[in-house]
């Protein structure tokens, strides 16, 4: 009895986390900008996601906005479009440009959905 409670008390602990896995095996997931992708490629990704979704949180001023660079504001847009498309991961290619990465990739006050 006691190792069942062990066992449960652990799943419980496991779930509430978030950090792995959850009851159905659903694993938390991103997509950024793979960083030896070439700054036309990615200034056409952040073209294509902000055409698709609202790009708001990285314009001057919000707080996805620093640091202003192709880099981060790429993986920002393609971050917001592969959520908003139901995190498949063809919504995170971008012509072999994206990675699915599984480390929360927020900082500060700029949250990754």
């Amino acid at each position: 009895m006691a190792k069942a409670a062990a066992v449960a008390i652990s799943f419980l602990l496991l779930f509430l986390s978030g950090d792995l896995l959850a009851v159905n095996g659903y694993q938390k997931t991103w997509c950024v900008a793979r960083p030896s992708s070439d700054h036309a490629t990615l200034l056409a990704n952040i073209n294509y996601a902000c055409s698709q979704v609202d790009c708001r949180i990285m314009q001057k001023g919000c707080p996805c906005f620093y640091p202003d660079n192709l880099i981060n504001h790429a993986s920002i847009a393609m971050n917001l479009y592969y959520n908003s498309k139901g995190k498949n991961q063809w919504n995170c290619d971008f012509r072999g440009s994206g990675l699915i990465v599984i480390t929360d990739p927020s900082y500060g006050n700029c949250l990754y959905p």
